[in-house]
């Protein structure tokens, strides 16, 4: 199988392979949209029962995965999804997202944010304010519920039915404004016109007399899952739903360059010619 082959590239035959026979059994569940048993994991990679159950209960010891109410069933634990989201907040790119955001809240004159999804929870990477006196100060590091955000209405859109309602069950669907989605079968509807127009948005959800619109940025995962949104927000007094609306376009081609940007960060570096590669050449 796939999977066998990559968890045995990724063990070096000699060192520390202990911990990178962890670190690839993670990356193997990190790969996967649900929930996992010991079982099938053997079946994923191929390692014996009994070595899967130790490592299991190593990285369920050190938090790194959680058990579930039935005993049998794993899921990825707090501690590495603080850690995911630690890398986004503070990676080598950071510096790059933010000159594209800000470039856009030049463009469009309201404030913006670069989004993640967290658990049941969407997170502010990054936000750059508007110069307008009148706005809503929310820093990088927020945290908004999945169900009122418009970004949050994106990564929910874009998953597979049963990780969504593993994920809402999860999730209390909590009343934050009288305009909030409460109803679960409200909000699926919602989540399909979302699929189908490829943007979200917050009609005063989250906060009384704020809108947003959000937009993902592209992504090279076979999934087609994006893991980062942007999105605009502006208080209602000043940006009607039907004018943010109007700024998709400026939301979509900051959106592209974000992507650009994460694609270049995939692409392998050459190592550089060493200096008996150069004496060997001339």
């Amino acid at each position: 199988m796939k999977l066998v082959k990559t968890l045995a590239d990724s063990v070096e035959p000699t060192g520390d392979s202990p911990t990178l026979r962890l670190f690839a059994v993670l990356e193997v569940i990190a790969a996967q949209d649900r929930l996992f048993s010991l079982q099938s994991l053997v079946e994923a990679t191929g390692l014996p029962k009994p070595t899967l159950h130790r490592m299991l209960q190593q990285l369920e010891g050190a938090g790194l995965l959680q058990r579930e109410g039935d005993g049998r069933h794993y899921s990825t634990g707090v501690r590495l999804r603080r850690l995911a989201e630690t890398l986004l907040l503070n990676n080598t790119f950071h510096g790059a997202r933010h000159r594209v955001l800000r470039a856009l809240v030049d463009e469009i004159g309201e404030s913006c944010n670069i989004t993640a999804l967290a658990g049941g929870e969407v997170v502010y990477l990054d936000r750059v304010e508007t110069a307008a006196p009148l706005r809503f100060y929310l820093h990088p590091g927020s945290r908004v519920p999945v169900h009122v955000s418009a970004s949050g209405k994106i990564f929910l859109s874009q998953m597979a039915p049963a990780q969504r309602t593993r994920l809402l069950a999860e999730v209390p669907l909590e009343r934050c404004t009288d305009h909030s989605l409460t109803d679960p079968k409200a909000l699926e509807a919602e989540l399909k016109a979302v699929r189908k127009a490829g943007h979200a948005t917050d009609r005063e959800e989250f906060l009384p007399g704020l809108v947003c619109v959000a937009v993902p940025v592209p992504t090279l995962e076979k999934s087609g899952r994006s893991s980062l949104c942007v999105a605009l927000q502006a208080p209602v007094m000043r940006v009607s739903l039907d004018k943010a609306l109007g700024f998709l376009p400026a939301l979509q081609r900051a959106a592209a360059a974000l992507g650009r940007l994460e694609a270049n960060a995939q692409e392998p570096v050459a190592p550089a010619p060493s200096r008996l590669g150069r004496r060997g050449a001339r």
